[in-house]
């Protein structure tokens, strides 16, 4: 007799995409750290800094975030480290999102008028202060569209979470459908959750970058290979 979808399979997708939820933010948080940091050394004054924090976007970028996902997971024991699936998506996903974080935030800080850098320094204010008095609070209004739009994009690869273990939404739909042998039903659902998901963040978005007067230009050149 062929199993149907009940209320225990639906709470069980409710916990994976509750557990969606929280790698997503582990991954907004870490990786904005990060993130932050990249972007400060993009804009250094100092080019060996700037060339090293080019060489980890570039490196980034350019690694498929399934690979940095291995190797985190099952490189590192070779090594004698041994981490959980939840560890091992964490740390993967912020570094993924600290690379393309970086970028966006770089290009907020250069989007500020010229003439806001050169009133600063006529303050005589050292390079930090203008950094923090003067550019960064123009930069996070700036920012804030395409930082908010990002994260549907950091929801969307917390699915890839399942290739080392780790039970979240995605992974939670192919356990149950292991059991049901009901593809179209279970991954519709899945489906519908995601869009729950990121809907919301995606009208926010775009809500904000009307207000504040910027396009998508910003988000395609902030995450441009150079």
């Amino acid at each position: 007799m062929p199993l149907h979808l009940n209320a225990h399979h639906l709470q069980f997708l409710l916990n994976g995409a509750l557990w969606t939820v929280v790698l997503s933010l582990v991954a907004l948080i870490g990786g904005g750290l990060l993130g932050f940091a990249v972007a400060l050394a993009r804009v250094s004054p100092r080019h060996a800094v700037r060339v090293v924090a080019t060489g980890y976007v570039q490196l980034i970028q350019g690694t498929p975030l399934l690979v940095i996902m291995f190797v985190t997971y099952f490189g590192l024991p070779t090594i004698g480290i041994t981490i959980s699936p939840l560890v091992a998506a964490g740390a993967s996903l912020t570094i993924n999102v600290s690379a393309y974080l970086g970028e966006i935030w770089r290009g907020a800080i250069e989007s500020v008028p010229k003439p806001q850098w050169e009133a600063a320094e006529c303050l005589a204010l050292s390079r930090t202060q203008r950094m923090f008095r003067v550019i960064l609070p123009q930069a996070v209004k700036i920012a804030t569209p395409p930082t908010v739009g990002f994260m549907v994009q950091i929801i969307k690869n917390t699915s890839l979470a399942s290739v080392v273990g780790f039970v979240e939404l995605a992974r939670s739909g192919q356990i149950i459908n292991n059991s049901l042998f009901q593809p179209f039903i279970v991954y519709l659902i899945i489906a519908a959750v995601y869009f729950c998901l990121c809907y919301p963040i995606s009208r926010l978005s775009r809500s904000l970058e009307r207000r504040t007067g910027f396009t998508r230009a910003l988000k395609l050149e902030a995450i441009a290979h150079d």
